[in-house]
């Protein structure tokens, strides 16, 4: 749930910005299509110090991530932390696991005011990890750089790609985030942007599963769990509330179907909107500039050496449409769940073209509802990207 002191048709909760798609990996999901090399229209480190102002132009405490790539092909990055810092930034960052995440690196970091460093395992083992990353060894510096940033004071959190490849290591990547000491685990369901298109995605009914045990550990575990790109993971919790622990409802497993005595949340008790997605709580920056809903939605809002950043997200239409619920087309539209989830939006864009249409990834299908389903015409994703 979204943090009921932030508006977000006022400002962003989370406000990314992508400082370079350079990295040494070539991992297989990999949204940036990242590259050895850094672009060279990336914005300038005197760029970099004004969007950050911008930034705080949202008000007070704006939460920055900085992505990429990897930040660390920034020479800067330890001073855009500093600036980001003394402006009242919260400054966070997701780093590649390679051999520059070191122990000089993570101290200069930490003495900087980074607030929290996110890193990405993607397989409990090494074997299975650096399959997926595409690069032997980044297991192993990733856990280390883990390990390093929580004797540097530094929270800690955990990223995951769910897709056919990863999902059967879940359990295991629980246990890993547990033993790391992490605050978070981050669950991102893939959106096939990037050179994710050629990886396949779990079946709706699968991901709902996942969900459902997620829901599971977080009421267990020492450590919070959120998921990305799966915002229909708060509808499952609110029926699972609901059936007293029990998300499967009346009608079996994750089956989501017509009659299955889903009740409509209560809109008041929950308030208009909850949680954040593309657009509605979240933007995202490119590396040269170019503003986006996410950065797994590549639709351009507007450009940053050219746009006023605060105005970009409260005014154009884009935006405005994505925090707009009612507006959403098919199922999402008509889901009495709409202002809690809203569907991926990302999904749906790199599916349809249409960043309105129906989520495909999500089973559940509203009580009446007889119109199209996503899954049905959107097998494949769509070269929009």
């Amino acid at each position: 749930m979204r943090p009921s002191a932030v508006d977000t048709d006022e400002r962003p909760f989370v406000l990314v910005w992508e400082v370079t798609q350079a990295c040494e990996l070539a991992c297989e999901h990999c949204r940036a299509d990242a590259q050895p090399r850094r672009h060279p229209d990336e914005l300038t480190t005197a760029e970099g110090k004004e969007l950050l102002d911008a930034a705080a132009d949202f008000g007070d405490g704006q939460l920055v991530v900085l992505s990429g790539g990897d930040p660390l092909a920034r020479d800067d990055l330890v001073d855009l932390v500093e600036y980001g810092t003394e402006l009242g930034l919260r400054m966070t960052l997701t780093p590649s696991g390679t051999g520059s995440l070191t122990p000089e690196v993570i101290a200069d970091l930490a003495d900087a005011g980074l607030q929290r460093m996110a890193l990405s395992l993607d397989g409990a083992s090494a074997e299975s990890h650096d399959a997926f990353r595409g690069e032997a060894g980044s297991f192993e510096q990733t856990v280390a750089a883990a390990e390093t940033a929580r004797e540097a004071g530094l929270p800690l959190q955990i990223n995951t790609t769910v897709c056919d490849t990863t999902v059967d290591e879940l359990p295991a990547l629980r246990d890993r985030v547990a033993d790391l000491g992490a605050v978070l685990w981050s669950v991102f369901f893939l959106v096939p942007v990037g050179r994710g298109r050629v990886l396949d995605p779990v079946p709706p009914e699968r991901a709902e599963r996942v969900m459902e045990w997620l829901h599971e550990v977080s009421d267990e575990a020492r450590f919070g769990v959120k998921t990305t790109e799966a915002p229909h993971y708060r509808r499952v919790g609110i029926q699972r509330a609901r059936d007293g622990g029990d998300a499967a409802g009346a009608s079996g497993p994750g089956s989501g179907a017509p009659g299955d005595g889903t009740a409509a949340p209560d809109a008041d008790a929950i308030g208009r909107r909850a949680g954040i997605r593309a657009g509605d709580g979240f933007a995202f920056v490119s590396h040269v500039g170019e503003v986006y809903p996410s950065g797994f939605l590549p639709e351009s809002a507007g450009d940053v050496r050219e746009d006023d950043l605060v105005d970009v997200y409260r005014d154009a239409d884009l935006f405005e449409s994505l925090r707009d619920p009612d507006g959403f087309r098919g199922k999402c539209g008509a889901c009495p769940f709409r202002n809690v989830c809203g569907g991926s939006r990302s999904r749906a864009y790199a599916h349809t073209g249409d960043p309105l249409a129906s989520d495909p990834l999500c089973p559940y299908v509203p009580e009446g509802y007889d119109g199209p389903l996503p899954w049905e015409s959107a097998a494949e994703p769509t070269s929009a990207d």
